[in-house]
């Protein structure tokens, strides 16, 4: 009974802050976007549902549009470089696995706003990169890089990448290699063993990278306006415009819910195709 009692107590402040922090501003954020915005400041509370009909709007289904752009194309990215990295960083011995992971981990110590800003330094005119190039003699004059989509792209690959490496490291270091032996042993070529073995038993692994940087990409909005100028719009930047300037508060807890229940899809068909009731990653 006292080691129940004491266990009990260790588990009674998670399950407060949970409450607290988590389930109670969630439940606030969907209940407010079934409220009415009121003519000057703040809300009222009249259940409407024209928040969430102000999504189809043609205006706001273009920014959706767009960021599902943004998202393919940056987790596409992320997919091709995390992927392989994940996956030979699994075979490397004990003490490099440390030290890669260290690298890895070490960005995480600065703030992404910060090293957001480090890019302006090199994609700007006359900056790192293009001094680079002209050094190489690659370029004649200085490049149009900052503020341009694939500036965003960039941005949102440099932020997003470790996720991808950590959960498909996380899968290929579970991998029975004793599996790929076996099916190159039994006159599978390279590609078919990694096809038909490594693929599969590390599916979670890519899956989990695609769900952690696929839906955080749509929402970064801090990196496209530092880095596309305000010219590439994001279901993020959105939202934060709806609670600084329009203060229309109900309209941007209904795009909350909305990203919340794309997120929710993405893991309810993640566990239905992998058959894990966890993320690979984040443990």
């Amino acid at each position: 009974m006292k080691k129940r009692s004491k266990l009990w107590l260790t588990v009674v402040p998670l399950y407060v802050f949970t409450l607290l922090f988590v389930l109670g501003p969630m439940i606030y954020m969907v209940v407010l976007s079934f409220q009415t915005r009121a003519e000057v400041w703040g809300v009222v509370n009249e259940f409407t549902l024209d928040n969430y009909k102000n999504i189809f709007h043609p205006v706001y289904l273009q920014t959706f549009a767009e960021s599902f752009k943004l998202a393919i194309t940056s987790t596409l990215f992320i997919v091709a470089i995390g992927y392989p990295f994940g996956y030979f960083m699994a075979k490397l011995s004990p003490v490099w696995k440390k030290r890669m992971m260290l690298l890895l981990m070490i960005p995480f110590w600065t703030s992404s706003l910060i090293r957001m800003y480090g890019w302006i330094i090199i994609f700007r005119a006359n900056g790192t990169l293009d001094k680079l190039l002209m050094g190489l003699g690659l370029t004649q004059s200085p490049l149009k890089l900052l503020y341009t989509y694939p500036a965003v792209v960039v941005g949102m690959v440099y932020a997003l990448l470790q996720f991808m490496i950590f959960a498909v490291y996380s899968s290929a270091e579970k991998l029975d290699w004793s599996l790929v032996e076996a099916a190159r042993d039994l006159g599978a070529s390279p590609w078919q063993a990694f096809r038909t073995v490594t693929l599969k038993l590390t599916l979670p692994g890519l899956l989990s990278g695609v769900i952690l940087t696929f839906i955080p990409s749509m929402g970064l909005f801090f990196i496209a306006d530092i880095l596309g100028g305000n010219k590439v719009v994001l279901v993020g930047s959105l939202i934060q415009d709806q609670l600084m300037k329009a203060h229309n508060w109900p309209f941007a807890a209904a795009l909350s819910v909305a990203l919340m229940i794309m997120t929710t899809l993405m893991i309810a068909l993640y566990k239905r195709v992998t058959h894990s009731e966890e993320l690979e990653g984040l443990l």
